[in-house]
């Protein structure tokens, strides 16, 4: 679960300076000239380019996640008895272990 957590905070920190950037290019827009201009449309086409790559991993990462989804609930399905009782046993254990103390 913290995996999961931590994919999505780095997919929304990734947006975030997409985001800044393109703020960034369009607030400096027409004032840059010569080499400060070819960078910023450089930094601009590189965003569009970080923005696709993005939203490709995001897509990935979703149909993995509905794949897995959908495998826990097959399994679940074909052994209902044998799920319900590794989810006391784990259920069991967090309470032995948060009782510790």
């Amino acid at each position: 679960m913290t995996e999961a957590v931590t994919k999505e905070k780095l997919v929304s920190d990734v947006k975030e300076v997409i985001s800044d950037a393109e703020a960034l290019i369009h607030a400096a827009g027409d004032d840059l000239r010569g080499k400060a201009g070819e960078a910023r449309e450089k930094l601009a086409e590189k965003l569009v380019v970080a923005r696709e790559r993005l939203k490709q991993i995001e897509g990935v990462a979703r149909e993995k996640v509905i794949e897995g989804a959908r495998h826990t609930d097959r399994v679940i399905r074909e052994h209902p008895y044998e799920s319900i009782g590794v989810a006391f046993g784990v259920g069991l254990l967090i309470g032995i272990l948060i009782n510790r103390k």
